[in-house]
């Protein structure tokens, strides 16, 4: 991947760590204010690193730190970290054309390092799937360049939002620097009517159950936002009107 010198030779791997260097700032705040809300959620110096370099998926930390504050069942916490990942299965299904050619050990690797602006930026940059050597060259090395960044940002500001925790006051505002990370993300997603739709049903949902309790508001908007998807998505397309 992102460490290969065939990778890094190529034009490709400079142009997709550019595009991604472009919304790094976003992805720095985010992961700098998770560093911070790992320690104050009481996970020791020790959890809290490990967690900040192994686990690679900020949504699911986020969702998840609430409800081991509060000692929540593991089933709750496990459920909640699914549901809010479940988007990677619709990621790895669009992108499983682009990796099956390469070795199993590192389309392990690319599924690991994906996140969401990496997949937006390489699906933008590569709407088609080809067969061409050439090509597959030049997508593998932008999705590197675009990963390496993405990673390190994440991983980096983690790691000192972590280190800087008993230091950095939270009326900082970091966590509102991470709120517009997650908007910032939200509105280059929202490409298409179906997809507006699905994040006003989530929010709509989230907030009219927010007193449930361990963030179950959380599970309930995922779920009716999955299920107007799939009842617009039955809907017969409106008969064309002939002249």
């Amino acid at each position: 991947m992102f460490w290969q010198q065939q990778h890094r030779a190529h034009p490709a791997y400079r142009r997709g760590a550019l595009e991604m260097l472009a919304v790094a700032p976003g992805i720095a705040a985010w992961g700098l204010m998770t560093g911070v809300a790992m320690v104050k959620s009481g996970l020791s110096m020790t959890e809290a690193l490990v967690m900040a370099v192994l686990v690679f998926a900020g949504s699911s930390q986020l969702a998840a730190l609430p409800l081991l504050a509060a000692a929540a069942p593991a089933w709750v916490i496990l459920a909640t970290a699914f549901c809010v990942n479940l988007r990677f299965v619709v990621f790895s299904a669009h992108l499983r054309p682009y990796l099956m050619h390469l070795p199993r050990w590192q389309r392990l690797v690319s599924g690991y390092l994906i996140a969401d602006l990496t997949y937006v930026l390489f699906t933008q940059a590569f709407p088609r799937v080809s067969v061409d050597a050439s090509l597959r060259r030049e997508q593998q090395a932008y999705l590197a360049g675009n990963a390496g960044v993405n990673w390190f940002a994440w991983v980096g500001s983690s790691v000192l939002g972590v280190l800087l925790a008993n230091w950095v006051p939270t009326h900082w505002g970091l966590g509102f620097a991470g709120i517009l990370a997650l908007i910032g993300i939200l509105c280059s997603l929202a490409s298409s009517r179906l997809r507006l739709v699905s994040a006003g049903v989530a929010g709509c949902a989230a907030i009219a159950a927010f007193a449930l309790p361990f963030k179950l508001n959380i599970l309930l908007a995922i779920a009716a936002a999955v299920a107007m998807c799939l009842m617009l998505e039955r809907q017969p397309p409106p008969a064309k009107v002939v002249p």
